[in-house]
C-alpha cells in the first residue's frame, strides 16, 4: 500500500508502547519468533525497540516513536494497532478499528482507491505487515 500510494499520500508508522512486553503480557508466538522485549522505561529504550520492530517488519515508510506519556496512543486509541487517514485539513477522514481483529489494511486500501484513485501502476500486493521504516526519530 505504501509503495502504491506514497507519491500521493504521506504515510507514517507510529510506534506506541510495546504490545506484548516480556514483563507484562508476553505471547508464545513472540518468544518463538525471538521478539522478546521488556516495556521500555526511557525514550531511548523505546526508540531502540521501535527500530528493532521496524527492521523485523522490513518497513520502508517513515517511522516515529510515541513519547513515554503515550500521548499519540491515548489520542488515537492506537493499541495494539490501528490505521487512520488524516486529510489535508488535519481531520480524521478514515478511522480503522483497533487490532488485532479490527485491523484491516484492505479497508484502508479500498478507501484510498475510492478517494485518491487507483494504486501506482506495476505495484501489487498491500500486506501492511510487510512494511518498515527508513527513518526513526
Amino acid at each position: 500500500m505504501y509503495q502504491a500510494y506514497r507519491d500521493r499520500v504521506a504515510f507514517l508508522f507510529v510506534y506506541i508502547h510495546e504490545a506484548h512486553a516480556a514483563d507484562e503480557w508476553q505471547m508464545p508466538d513472540n518468544v518463538k519468533e525471538g521478539v522478546v522485549f521488556e516495556q521500555p522505561k526511557t525514550l531511548s529504550a523505546r526508540q531502540s525497540v521501535a527500530g528493532s520492530c521496524c527492521s523485523q517488519m522490513k518497513l520502508s515508510m517513515p517511522c516515529v516513536v510515541d513519547e513515554l506519556d503515550n500521548k499519540v496512543d491515548n489520542l488515537y486509541a492506537g493499541w495494539p494497532e490501528r490505521m487512520f487517514v488524516i486529510d489535508a485539513a488535519g481531520r480524521i477522514a478514515y478511522s480503522g478499528n483497533q487490532g488485532p481483529w479490527g485491523f484491516k489494511p484492505g479497508e484502508v486500501e479500498t478507501w484510498l482507491r475510492k478517494n485518491v484513485g487507483p494504486p501506482k501502476r506495476g505495484v501489487t500486493g498491500s500486506s501492511c505487515r510487510n512494511y518498515g521504516p527508513k527513518h526513526i526519530w
